[in-house]
């Protein structure tokens, strides 16, 4: 601190908040203005811009700007910056609490120091006692090399904070540079990941050391970029097209999310008519049932206009997930898409939607399923890769799940694929389903082979023969009347009414109570 003017006496107060807005004035420049200007010619905002951006205006308030790290080794004690790569603090959105973490490329290239773990650590500290999300900016070049064990030791104090926080308050993850090595751990623990196109990358190795260890010439693009992990991999749920982009979109997930798992999720006045009908539902499902249809069209039409969220939109596309509003209640939505594989449950479609069924129950989403399913892909590639397993945890999801569960069957609901989606036999809460839909252990055509192999085999005219056993299956079985008879379906309504019979049982479940047995945790099979 500088020397008061006046030797004879100790520094003044005036002088002392110089002294402090002086400190604030540096750490606020980060890594200086050079490196500023290069992130701003990469078309990409600052850790403290984006901050302003994701949350309500002059709303943050920073915690741990004047940190700085303590590493003496490879030069480190020359270059001490205040902040030590990551802005970290609390705002709001939409006026509601949330804490933030934002990484500063501008310093170390935002590398994890033992300082700048133990800032996040305090974040995610004050989270769960106070019960709000947690929000990270993740944009770093990895651990700090320089600081060895010890940058390590501050990955592994975030993960084990991540994985205790996991079903208790929501966590965000928001990839907007490079995310790398054990660097991808933390977001991969966390609920939602949003990547940028073109800007931000997660691998556990790099191009580099693929091409030395399988000799795969690969980009950082095509290894980890937006659209590789929402389009293959599944890794990432939201791809933005820049980071303002990206950031609006984090704004408008944690509307439909409550602050923590003892909470209801956010209500908002709604601007539909809870009784609407909608008598276009009638002609979206087509006669032919080997005919596609777009599911989203069905699900826009019952839900609040304009309010459905996808999650995963790139990714699995044979099952469409995300969240909506029902008269202004959050719900979290779960659909087969027949215009996608004909809505198939195949490892991917049954991953993806159980783990955002697991997430709408750990924060008391109520969900919405709409069936149309002809069965599980069957195939040597979905056998060995363990579509028994995988196929296992959609079930398991949806058994465990103690929400208020609507589902309303379209059209197919063939073989152990009815049970799985969310079926009256796994505590489905109110099941509905349309006069076109079909309920049955497969399809009439297969059925109809199985059972008169023999009178179709001995039949003058086979082909006509297995025509007509088909359709007096379908007369007799494809339909929902059977499952309605033994309540399986606790009514067959017409399309129009979808809107209203959802909303009245939705608000008939607000008072819910379902208890799984007492355990630790049961042994979903992962």
């Amino acid at each position: 601190m500088a020397k008061s003017k006046n030797e004879n006496s100790w520094p003044t107060m005036e002088e002392k908040i110089a002294y402090l807005r002086q400190l604030q004035q540096e750490a606020l420049k980060g890594g200086g203005e050079e490196r500023i200007k290069k992130m701003h010619e990469q078309g990409k905002l600052t850790a403290r811009e984006r901050l302003e951006v994701l949350l309500d205006d002059g709303s943050f308030e920073e915690i741990d700007m004047l940190v700085k790290h303590r590493s003496h080794d490879f030069g480190l004690d020359k270059k001490r910056i205040l902040g030590d790569g990551v802005v970290t603090g609390f705002g709001k959105i939409n006026g509601r609490p949330v804490m933030v973490f934002s990484q500063d490329f501008t310093v170390f290239g935002g590398s994890l120091s033992e300082a700048h773990a133990q800032k996040i650590c305090k974040i995610m500290d004050i989270a769960m006692k106070i019960g709000v999300p947690v929000i990270g900016l993740n944009d770093s070049g990895g651990a700090r090399i320089q600081e060895g064990v010890v940058s390590l030791g501050g990955y592994a104090d975030i993960f084990l904070r991540n994985t205790l926080a996991s079903g208790v308050i929501p966590q965000i993850s928001v990839v907007m540079g490079p995310c790398a090595g054990g660097a991808v751990y933390s977001p991969a623990i966390t609920d939602f990941i949003f990547m940028v196109r073109d800007k931000s990358y997660m691998f556990v190795t790099g191009p580099n050391v693929v091409k030395t260890v399988t000799h795969e010439e690969v980009t950082f693009e095509e290894l980890g970029g937006a659209l590789t992990h929402a389009t293959k991999s599944g890794v990432c749920d939201f791809v933005a097209d820049n980071d303002v982009d990206c950031l609006q979109k984090v704004r408008k997930l944690m509307s439909y999310l409550p602050l923590n798992n003892a909470e209801e999720p956010p209500y908002q006045p709604p601007q539909d008519e809870p009784n609407r009908m909608d008598p276009e539902l009638i002609h979206i499902v087509p006669d032919n049932p080997s005919k596609p249809y777009d599911v989203k069209e069905v699900i826009r039409r019952v839900v609040d206009r304009d309010s459905f969220f996808e999650v995963q939109e790139l990714y699995a596309q044979n099952i469409v997930v995300g969240f909506a509003r029902m008269n202004g209640q959050s719900v979290g939505i779960v659909a087969n898409q027949p215009a996608v594989l004909a809505g198939v449950l195949d490892i991917n479609a049954s991953i993806k939607a159980a783990r955002f069924v697991r997430f709408c129950d750990a924060f008391n989403i109520p969900i919405i399923t709409f069936v149309d399913v002809p069965g599980f892909l069957p195939g040597t590639a979905q056998e060995w890769g363990g579509i028994i397993k995988h196929g296992a945890k959609l079930l398991y999801a949806y058994s465990e799940a103690t929400v208020p569960k609507v589902t309303v069957i379209l059209h197919k609901a063939y073989g152990g694929a009815y049970d799985v989606m969310s079926s009256k036999h796994i505590r489905g809460d109110f099941n509905f389903a349309w006069p076109s839909a079909e309920i049955a252990v497969m399809g009439p055509k297969g059925a109809a082979e199985i059972i008169f192999k023999r009178e179709i085999a001995q039949a003058p005219d086979p082909e006509k023969a297995l025509a007509e056993k088909e359709k007096e299956y379908r007369e007799k079985f494809a339909n929902p009347y059977l499952a309605a008879e033994r309540g399986y379906v606790d009514e067959v309504i017409e399309p129009q009414m979808t809107r209203p019979k959802i909303i009245r049982a939705l608000e008939l479940l607000k008072t819910k109570v379902d208890r799984n047995p007492p355990k630790k945790h049961g042994n979903i099979p992962l």
